[in-house]
């Protein structure tokens, strides 16, 4: 149960990237197939990459042990304060096209995160399909959720989402570093 808790934690903090970039896209008057088909793409896009980085993760596991799980949890720091530090820089939506060579591009920049904590869970050995199908269902949905929000509020949320995210992933990845 801890371990389906601290999944659902991560996959959410990993969505909250998702989440302020679709506020920014969701100033672009898109139609709701629009939207559905961007939060599935980025879905998709969340569980490929996760896979790819958990397959590197238990290969360096197998072959590093002790050091594996300091890895592990730079990793998880890394990207949180990545995350802090793009929630003030001035990253928008606006210009992309989101559809065809566009979407897979916007998916891919977003979901590159996912392949890094991807790699920190092949690392720590966590549960292959309910960490992958975890962090795919969330940022579908924060996706969704970012695109029909910035819709309708503009850029009031954008930073504090992807601030919010990436101290949840710095929490993580001293809590690995430092057991208590």
């Amino acid at each position: 149960m801890h371990e389906f808790v601290t999944i659902c934690i991560m996959a959410a903090a990993l969505g909250m990237d998702a989440f302020s970039v679709a506020l920014g896209m969701g100033m672009l008057k898109l139609s709701g197939k629009q939207i559905f088909r961007i939060g599935l793409t980025i879905g998709l896009f969340h569980v490929a990459m996760p896979l790819a980085g958990m397959a590197v993760g238990k290969w360096l596991s197998g072959h590093f042990d002790v050091i594996a799980t300091y890895i592990g949890g730079g990793l998880l720091l890394v990207i949180g304060v990545q995350m802090v530090l793009n929630a003030f820089s001035d990253h928008e939506a606006e210009g992309m096209k989101p559809a065809g060579w566009g979407l897979l591009l916007f998916a891919v920049g977003v979901s590159l995160d996912s392949f890094s904590a991807g790699l920190s869970f092949g690392i720590l050995g966590t549960e292959m399909y309910l960490t992958v199908g975890m962090i795919g269902a969330m940022s579908m949905v924060m996706s969704w959720l970012g695109l029909i929000i910035g819709s309708h509020f503009q850029k009031f949320l954008g930073a504090y989402g992807e601030l919010l995210g990436g101290l949840v992933l710095i929490g993580f990845g001293l809590k690995i570093m430092l057991p208590l």
